[in-house]
């Protein structure tokens, strides 16, 4: 083994693979509350918008902490951020099993919401620094499909722990594991050789390279292009996460049992999706194509399966509604790990994880916003009136895209 670690080019897919297992871990974690929501809702006595609110407090306290995650990282490194981000959310998982009160539980959830953001800016750095331009789109999905194997596989870890041993022990088990990992994450990342770094990175030939001032990148076009495309359509991606399980038990009669069973199969084809799409962007990128275009003709792909989302609540079975939201799925996550990835084309590499931070602090408040419509209007409305505007986001986003973001350079700045 250490023989084989010896060879750069192949510890970087163990990192990529250690990376992929914290993300695992990372998403089940916050998994873990939309799964139970039927359970907590009747241990903590909440209703939908009590529900919302305990969501919103883990979302607005990642939305606060993403965009100084960001800078962490660019300052400190991906090692030591990630290492605590992992300890924190981990003894936060903890916390949440242990918690007796409403007031307890919903202070954990914050802690998670500050802790987990440390992983996504870290793993875009490390796929940037390590890969180059032809591999970094499949090295940046395979780490981060991490994110919908951990929603594939939460549903029945969770189901078979809370039936088996309770509610709480989902928390801290999962919250055990994360620990191990973060040790093993602290042991096995290294910074990359130079030859590495050059290949991925070649500063000398690339006058991009040289680094954007803070207030330098809030001049760009490109940011505020990926800030508004990340406010705009991260909001799908997160109700795939936080409301769909309760709605399959509540809008579509599963039990919690049967979720655990069923309630995987969408994410499951996220993951072949979002894979799928980012080699095919590289495959444009080793046909001649730039990478930022090869990026947007693939999204641009991508964006015509959204519509679908009016469909589900005409669905008059649970199986018609995870084909559905199996579809969507896949677009979401798309679109979530190429974003991140059009990052890493338009911006100097020692700007790449504050503008990750920014991007997915932005994506989180819209988060915050839709989620605050959805718990108030899921149960007086109907559902049909939030799945009507679900499905025009990532078209909105996708004219953003192509309108706002570009190659940007510090000289192109100064010039102006």
């Amino acid at each position: 083994m250490r023989k084989i670690l010896s060879k750069p080019e192949n510890r970087r897919w163990l990192i990529v693979a250690v990376a992929f297992i914290t993300i695992v871990i990372n998403y089940i974690d916050r998994q873990i509350v939309s799964i139970l929501k039927p359970i907590l809702k009747v241990e903590f006595n909440l209703d939908d918008s009590g529900y919302a609110i305990i969501v919103n407090i883990f979302t607005i306290c990642y939305a606060t902490m993403y965009p100084v995650t960001g800078w962490l990282v660019d300052k400190f490194g991906p090692k030591k951020i990630m290492f605590w981000g992992i300890i924190t959310w981990s003894m936060a998982s903890i916390g949440g099993g242990i918690a007796r009160t409403v007031g307890q539980f919903g202070f954990f959830r914050g802690l998670l919401g500050l802790a987990e953001p440390t992983n996504f800016p870290s793993t875009v750095k490390i796929t940037t620094i390590w890969f180059p331009g032809k591999l970094r789109a499949t090295a940046n999905s395979l780490c981060q499909a991490g994110g919908s194997i951990g929603a594939i596989i939460a549903p029945p870890i969770i189901a078979w722990l809370t039936i088996q041993y309770g509610w709480q022990s989902a928390f801290i088990v999962m919250g055990v594991l994360g620990i191990l990992i973060a040790f093993a994450w602290f042991f096995i990342y290294k910074e990359p050789p130079m030859h590495i770094l050059e290949e991925s990175v070649p500063v000398a030939k690339n006058e991009n390279a040289i680094q954007f001032s803070w207030l330098q990148l809030w001049k760009t076009r490109s940011l505020w292009g990926i800030l508004l495309i990340r406010f705009i359509s991260d909001p799908v991606w997160y109700f795939c996460l936080f409301w769909l399980p309760g709605y399959l038990q509540e809008d579509s009669g599963l039990s919690l049992a049967q979720v655990g069973m069923f309630g995987w199969i969408p994410f499951l084809l996220a993951d072949f999706g979002a894979i799928g799409s980012s080699a095919y962007s590289d495959s444009l990128v080793r046909k001649g194509y730039s990478p930022l275009l090869a990026r947007k003709r693939m999204l641009s792909i991508i964006t015509c399966l959204m519509p679908l989302c009016i469909l589900t609540p005409f669905m008059t079975n649970a199986a018609g509604t995870l084909i559905v939201f199996s579809i969507i799925a896949m677009s979401c996550f798309s679109w979530l790990l190429t974003m991140n990835v059009v990052v890493a084309e338009a911006f100097p590499i020692q700007n790449v994880a504050s503008v990750i931070g920014i991007a997915g602090g932005f994506g989180a408040l819209g988060a915050v916003v839709f989620n605050t419509f959805v718990g108030s209007l899921i149960g007086t409305v109907g559902a049909d009136k939030i799945f009507f505007a679900m499905a025009a986001l990532h078209p909105i986003a996708l004219l953003l895209l192509w309108t706002f973001v570009r190659k940007e350079s510090v000289k192109s700045i100064n010039h102006n």
